[in-house]
C-alpha cells in the first residue's frame, strides 16, 4: 500500500493545517502599500504615477515585506533540515489578540515558539553593565535589539495556555535569517530565549528529548 504523507496521512491521524509562512506579514504589507498608494492618488492626481516612481515605500511599510521573506526562508530551511522529525506550523493566530506567531515547531525536544527576524548586520551579545553590574544586551548591526527577546514572552505563554496543562517543554527562539555572525560566534541563550541562525536552530530542535 502507499506510504502515508502530508496529503494522505495514516488512518486515524488528524490532518494538520500547517499554514503559510509569512502570509500575515505579506498581507499587512499589501494593506499598507495600497493605502499609501491611494493617498498619493488622491493628493497628486495625474502626477501620482511619477510620485510613486520617485519615492519608495517608507521603512515602516517595507519592513513587513522583508519580514515575510524572512519567515518563508526560515520555514524552507527548517523543512529541509528537520524533514519528518518535526511538525512545522506557520503563521499561527493567537485567539483573543491581534498578534500571530511566526512558527511553532513540535519535535522530540519539545514545542518551540520561533520568531523569525530578517535583520542585517552582526549578531552580538554585549555586556553594557560596566565594572560592577552585568547587563547583557542583544545587538544586531550595532543596534540594541534586546526588546525582541522580551516580546517573545507573550507568545510562549500563549502556547503554554493552548497546551492546557500538558507536561510538555516549551522553548522560545529568535532566528536571524540573514544576519552575520563572527568567526567564532556561537548561538546563545539570553533571557531564556535561544538566539541563532536557521541551521543552528534546526540542530537544537533536532536534539533528543522526552516526546515520542
Amino acid at each position: 500500500p502507499p506510504q502515508p504523507d502530508s496529503e494522505h496521512p495514516a488512518p486515524g491521524t488528524p490532518h494538520v493545517q500547517t499554514g503559510v509562512a509569512g502570509q500575515s506579514a505579506l498581507e499587512e504589507y499589501q494593506r499598507r502599500h495600497e493605502k499609501r498608494e491611494a493617498r498619493i492618488d488622491a493628493k497628486f492626481g495625474r502626477l501620482a504615477g511619477v510620485v510613486k516612481f520617485l519615492i519608495d515605500d517608507p521603512q515602516s511599510i517595507t519592513a513587513w515585506r522583508k519580514g515575510s521573506v524572512g519567515e518563508r526562508k526560515l520555514a524552507a530551511s527548517l523543512q529541509e533540515n528537520l524533514g519528518d522529525r518535526a511538525v512545522l506550523l506557520h503563521d499561527r493566530k493567537v485567539p483573543g489578540t491581534r498578534g500571530n506567531i511566526d512558527h511553532v515547531v513540535v519535535a522530540s525536544s519539545g514545542v518551540w515558539v520561533v520568531d523569525a527576524k530578517n535583520y542585517s548586520g552582526l549578531v552580538q551579545q554585549r555586556d553594557v553593565g560596566g565594572f560592577f553590574k552585568v547587563d547583557l544586551r542583544l545587538y544586531v548591526g550595532g543596534r540594541d535589539r534586546s526588546k525582541i527577546l522580551d516580546g517573545l514572552g507573550w507568545q510562549v505563554k500563549a502556547v503554554i495556555k493552548a497546551l492546557d496543562g500538558e507536561s510538555v517543554p516549551v522553548s522560545g527562539a529568535i532566528c536571524f535569517t540573514d544576519a552575520e555572525w563572527g568567526w567564532f560566534a556561537k548561538p546563545f541563550t539570553m533571557r531564556g530565549v535561544f538566539v541563532s541562525g536557521p541551521n543552528a536552530l534546526a540542530r537544537k530542535i533536532a536534539e533528543p528529548g522526552l516526546l515520542t
